[in-house]
């Protein structure tokens, strides 16, 4: 099923055509109404008018985070604050926000790319969609909202937190599609334990998840407890928000809008294009956004290119699952390691939960000491051995020594004991005040 099918199985000559004609309008557009790059464009000597092939965007120059937060908060609009019709800004943690803002084309062009990716992960206007993402200045709640009622589907606007009554209103609403982080999905599957209630008694059918990196190992572990399918979602505020990527039910990658986002996979240090099929830097082009264009915005998420068609018939290119971001790896001694690497390996270890945390400390020698907090199933805890205890801490100790060139320090701890977020998870905890 498709939302576009025009669009969504377009061919690629015919896609290009498009992408050329939309990046050359979203060019001019910006050199005459956005500052920073007016400037930039006359620094390198770039005409917009001269860009032939989609290969030429090599030649414009990246938009940072910096970039964003220094012409905080109006400084890139591309159209002036009154043909702004809504403003929303990204969940960093550090700095200011970056502030984005939306034309009412904006809106409806973003409802629409949300409605795709509802649609391409089972979705249809007979679904009942519990949208547990926050509602606010973070793009989520939102923009799946929107893309809820451009399907026609019912939206409960659950928002976050409060688990208990998310669980009542999957219950009493008979919510049958759930759209939060995948985190939060196993979260709510332990409340579901915690009140006793069978998921095969609730009406869920489909999950769409994303906000944090994610494994295979986690869908299957939400698939299983949740007793739905579960697929994966891309988007960033400083873009767009979600509706820029998402997979179909093959599973197979996620399928990138590029009727209005050009793509581009980089080497983080360099700059330079990689090989199809190689990890790096996710680059982004608008080419639709009328308030907040950006040019080849670096994402700081890591992933790669997919290769070959993908059985649903969707002619979009494909991107691998995020496995981390730029800004999130850690350095441990040396050895750069993402968490979602950790994550990998302990929900390969029977016993172990899907829920940790890393420490890391500096010893009395001022080397790095890294910890994973892990925890373990309660049948472990409450009545297995200390020998079955130190079994399983050595298992997970060696296999992440041999798999990430590191060595980490196991504590198993109780089930619920590491803090749990409605949003997305803390997965490190950095005290070597770096």
């Amino acid at each position: 099923m498709y939302f576009d099918p025009e669009y969504e199985r377009m061919d690629r000559a015919t896609l290009e055509g498009v992408q050329l004609e939309r990046l050359q309008s979203t060019l001019n557009r910006v050199a005459r109404n956005v500052p920073l790059y007016r400037r930039r464009f006359e620094d390198l000597g770039i005409d917009p008018d001269d860009f032939r092939s989609l290969d030429d965007v090599r030649r414009l120059p990246f938009t940072s985070k910096t970039d964003l937060r220094e012409n905080y908060p109006y400084g890139l609009f591309a159209v002036p604050l009154r043909e702004v019709v809504r403003l929303q800004a990204s969940s960093g943690t550090t700095g200011k926000p970056t502030v984005v803002g939306y034309t009412r084309n904006d809106v409806r062009r973003w409802a629409g790319l949300t409605a795709r990716l509802l649609v391409a992960g089972g979705v249809t206007r007979d679904d009942v969609v519990q949208v547990a993402l926050n509602y606010g200045l973070f793009t989520g709640g939102l923009g799946f909202h929107y893309g809820c009622e451009t399907l026609g589907a019912s939206v409960i606007p659950a928002s976050s937190g409060g688990s208990k009554r998310q669980v009542m209103v999957m219950q009493d609403y008979r919510t049958t599609a759930l759209v939060c982080t995948p985190s939060y999905a196993l979260h709510l599957a332990d409340v579901m334990d915690e009140m006793g209630l069978n998921p095969t008694a609730l009406s869920l059918r489909f999950g769409l998840f994303g906000a944090e990196p994610w494994t295979d190992a986690m869908r299957r572990e939400i698939e299983e407890r949740l007793h739905l399918s579960a697929t994966d979602n891309y988007g960033i505020s400083e873009v767009m928000g979600p509706g820029v990527a998402g997979e179909c039910l093959e599973k197979n990658g996620l399928h990138v809008n590029e009727d209005h986002f050009l793509v581009e996979i980089v080497d983080p240090a360099s700059g330079d294009p990689v090989a199809p099929g190689e990890v790096g830097e996710l680059v982004l082009t608008t080419l639709t956004k009328e308030a907040f264009p950006v040019i080849r915005y670096r994402t700081g998420d890591l992933t790669r290119l997919l290769d070959g068609p993908c059985a649903c018939g969707r002619t979009f290119c494909r991107i691998g699952r995020l496995i981390g971001r730029t800004d999130d790896m850690i350095t441990v001694r040396g050895i750069n390691v993402f968490p979602s690497q950790v994550e990998a390996i302990l929900l390969d270890v029977e016993g172990a939960e899907p829920h940790y945390q890393i420490i890391l400390e500096r010893d009395a020698s001022h080397l790095d000491v890294a910890t994973v907090l892990v925890e373990a199933e309660e049948e472990a805890i409450v009545s297995g051995s200390i020998s079955t205890q130190q079994e399983m801490i050595r298992k997970i100790e060696r296999r992440l020594s041999s798999e990430l060139s590191v060595s980490f320090k196991v504590r198993l701890v109780e089930p619920r004991s590491i803090p749990r977020s409605e949003g997305k998870a803390q997965r490190v905890v950095d005290r070597r005040g770096l």
